[in-house]
């Protein structure tokens, strides 16, 4: 056999699996389903690393599952949906979609993702993912895409019942807007930065007097939407100006003083503007106090005309604008350089604006109770992981936008009179494109009014009526949170959902647990009234050599593809099983340590090299001692690496694997009974030179057995030498043993000592290191292993 694993040698082997579709679902199978829920990959960049690696781990969990028994679904998903994909066709052709419009601007995206799609799962091929299909179609675990028109159908189909079923709602509300995209989000998509800010000490006078209080603001450009103004109740220092009015400066309008404890005594001056969305306090502050909001700030993130004189400046033009106008006046006091906790639009980076906009709703807080008990039902791997969702509820305070103003993404399925305030919703079934397709005008086109159903679009009255295709589309996570729902073939075969759902594993990142994960357990409860996985597997991060966040403008950015042709996808898989427990450390990519275990590969083969020079005993032989106490080891770290794998824990027994196959099976067992297997000088009876080779294949097959899911291709190479085909064994069962295993420790103790001080001798010597040596007392505890012993080390 050749023990030189090269990467051309992978590509033979890879190129032959992915073609052959092997790991195909069977329909109809008997066995019980295990599927995975795959986290579907944007195609408009490369599979990155942390991409790479965990998926890897996620190949682990399916080859595992396929070797216990089960029939696996192991999907493939391209994400092809949502303001990613906008984002990278803008940057990539130079356009906007303001400029060229909504059709122009859709062929831009598709030529983007038509061109990444086949390189991702070109990337995951060559890691050895053994994804239920690599091709796309209708078949149960095919390649799926969310922007195609099933995908999307499904979408719809499941807002088309959530909207008759009262739980969507159209409301104008102050939302979260992203000025540089044009768009909604939901308080999920906003993430919070520390960024350099000012605080402008500003005059106000107190109506009536010739006396001023002093705020201090960071942003004095929403003067002019401020509803009142506050300091805290313990506040000794303004109590006597509770209830006072004062003159709001520049804009000239009265704003009553009052006591609140929303106010930080040690904040700024600890007198504060409440504006009509300066931030999420002031919006949730204007819905207590039951005040009117004043919005200054355009979609495009100009001022309007209800900020005078700023009107059509930029955010950032009109604060510069009204802080010279300040001074000019001598109504500015001073300026102080602060770090401000910012909300930025995770996709764009931009600074979150509130301005009031209609949007359609999502009822959730009304389920929340309900989603904390579903997901009581569901094991979360590592279990501590359940808290960041815990954490994600106690945080939602207002339902789910789902509405986006955007273009490459699900269009919401619906028709507006507007004269008359009525909606047209379609027979849910079918891809609907409202923006540039006339309603079906028959009576499985509903119309609705205030929620409420009042007849048929073939009904005389509304046939009549001037019906506008509604133009918005959804969040991209009202997609993404049907995934398993859409791989499980919901509404499609209802037969084979109620046998496969709810999915077996959804494996996913830390920092989509209030997205993703949140979305989807809150959707599949509405669509199923149940939880819609079984486990959760939670992995942490991948950092560079030095322990930093792998980034673009940093340049630590590692390509798995370089590595991939570098070292191999063996290499890469089992570095990223023993370089630490993904589930509960970051990991740094090292590519020393990537290259390091290729040698780990090399010696692997070069174990089995040797082994494979013996036959494998026909029949059990009477063992010796010696080797029934490496195989019940062996049994013993069979189950251990069983109860793992089945916790999705491949970290720990695969560390240990390795060092048995380095430190105890190649430097130790092997030197042990080598003399014993060749036998060459008839010292040892045939029974027992029949008892180390039989060992010696017992413990290569049930290495492989072990790594196979680890490093798929290295280990069927082998054990097809072996006339083994491992794509199609079982886990092996293992007897529970009761050794004592402290005495394979002594035995390495006491060889290693042997090398260490009579090798070290023999060398000063000048002798043979093969030479007799005498004098050695082989200890008690290790006389049943005597004459493997005394052969080894040659001992007279």
């Amino acid at each position: 056999m050749d023990t030189k694993w090269t990467v051309e040698r992978e590509l033979k082997i890879l190129e032959k699996w992915r073609s052959s579709e092997m790991f195909q679902f069977n329909k109809n199978t008997k066995k019980k389903i295990y599927s995975i829920d795959t986290p579907p990959p944007y195609v408009n960049s490369p599979v990155h690393i942390a991409q790479a690696v965990t998926y890897c781990y996620m190949d682990f969990f399916a080859r595992y599952r396929r070797m216990k028994g089960f029939e696996v679904i192991f999907p493939l998903g391209l994400d092809r949906n949502g303001l990613p994909i906008e984002m990278a066709a803008e940057k990539k052709f130079n356009i906007s979609p303001f400029i060229v419009g909504r059709d122009k601007f859709l062929e831009y995206c598709q030529k983007l993702i038509n061109e990444g799609s086949e390189g991702t799962k070109e990337s995951f091929a060559k890691l050895g993912i053994s994804f239920t299909s690599y091709k796309e179609g209708n078949h149960i675990g095919a390649v799926y895409l969310t922007d195609s028109d099933d995908y999307r159908a499904l979408t719809q189909a499941t807002f088309i019942d959530l909207y008759k079923k009262g739980l969507v709602y159209e409301d104008k509300r102050i939302t979260n807007w992203d000025p540089k995209l044009r768009t909604t989000l939901a308080d999920s998509e906003i993430d919070y930065e520390n960024i350099p800010s000012t605080f402008s000490f500003i005059r106000w006078k107190i109506k009536g007097t010739e006396d001023f209080v002093v705020i201090a603001t960071t942003r004095p450009e929403l003067i002019c939407t401020c509803g009142m103004v506050i300091f805290n109740p313990e506040d000794e220092r303004y109590k006597k100006l509770d209830g006072k009015i004062l003159i709001s400066p520049l804009f000239n309008k009265e704003i009553q003083l009052k006591a609140h404890p929303l106010a930080q005594i040690d904040k700024g001056t600890g007198i504060v503007m409440m504006c009509s969305a300066g931030d999420l306090s002031d919006i949730q502050f204007f819905r207590e106090q039951n005040l009117i909001p004043v919005i200054a700030i355009n979609q495009d993130g100009t001022m309007n005309e209800k900020a005078g004189f700023l009107n059509g400046l930029k955010v950032k033009e009109a604060r510069k604008k009204i802080i010279e106008m300040l001074t000019e006046k001598n109504i500015l006091i001073k300026q102080e350089f602060i770090s401000h906790r910012t909300p930025i639009s995770e996709r764009s980076k931009a600074e979150i604006e509130f301005i009031e906009m209609p949007e359609f709703y999502l009822k959730q807080l009304d389920f929340i109770k309900e989603i904390r008990k579903v997901s009581e039902k569901i094991k979360f791997y590592p279990a501590e992981s359940k808290k960041i969702l815990d954490f994600w509820l106690d945080m939602i305070a207002i339902d789910w936008p789902i509405s986006r103003r955007r273009y490459y993404a699900t269009e919401i399925p619906l028709w507006h009179c507007k004269d008359k305030n009525l909606i047209a919703i379609p027979k849910p079934g079918k891809y609907y494109k409202p923006w540039k397709e006339k309603p079906i005008f028959s009576e499985e086109t509903e119309v609705y009014k205030d929620g409420k159903k009042v007849g048929a679009l073939n009904d005389a009255e509304f046939k009549k009526e001037n019906w506008v295709g509604e133009e918005r589309v959804f969040d991209t996570w009202m997609d993404s949170s049907i995934s398993e729902l859409y791989t499980l073939k919901y509404r499609q075969d209802d037969e084979f959902f109620k046998k496969a759902f709810p999915s077996s594993l959804r494996p996913q990142g830390k920092e989509i647990v209030r997205t993703w994960l949140y979305y989807t357990i809150l959707r599949g409860y509405l669509e199923t009234g149940k939880p819609c996985f079984d486990d959760v597997w939670i992995h942490q991060h991948l950092l560079d050599e030095k322990g930093r966040k792998m980034s673009k403008s940093i340049g630590n950015v590692i390509d798995p593809k370089d590595l991939l042709k570098e070292y191999g996808a063996e290499a890469i898989r089992f570095w990223a099983a023993i370089e630490g427990d993904l589930a509960k450390q970051d990991l740094s990519v090292s590519k020393e340590r990537i290259k390091a275990e290729s040698k780990t590969i090399t010696k692997l083969l070069n174990v089995a090299n040797f082994i494979l020079q013996f036959g494998k005993p026909t029949r059990i032989p009477k063992l010796t001692e010696l080797d029934q106490l490496f195989i019940d080891y062996m049994n013993e770290l069979t189950n251990f690496t069983d109860d793992n794998y089945k916790e999705y824990n491949f970290h720990y027994p695969v560390v240990k694997i390795r060092n048995f196959l380095w430190e105890i099976f190649a430097s130790h067992y092997i030197e042990l009974i080598k003399a014993r297997a060749y036998n060459q000088e008839g010292k040892f009876s045939n029974e027992e030179s029949e008892s180390a080779k039989y060992t010696l294949h017992f413990l290569l097959e049930r290495l492989l057995f072990l790594l196979y899911p680890v490093i798929p291709q290295v280990t069927t190479e082998i054990a097809k030498e072996k006339g083994i085909e491992l794509l199609k064994e079982e886990w092996p069962k293992a007897k529970k043993v009761e050794a004592d295993f402290g005495v394979i420790e002594k035995l390495l103790n006491f060889n290693t000592e042997i090398w260490n001080e009579i090798w070290k001798k023999k060398r000063e010597q000048n002798l043979s290191l093969r030479s007799e040596i005498s004098g050695i007392k082989i200890p008690k505890e290790l006389k049943n292993f005597e004459g493997d012993l005394r052969e080894c080390h040659n001992i007279r």
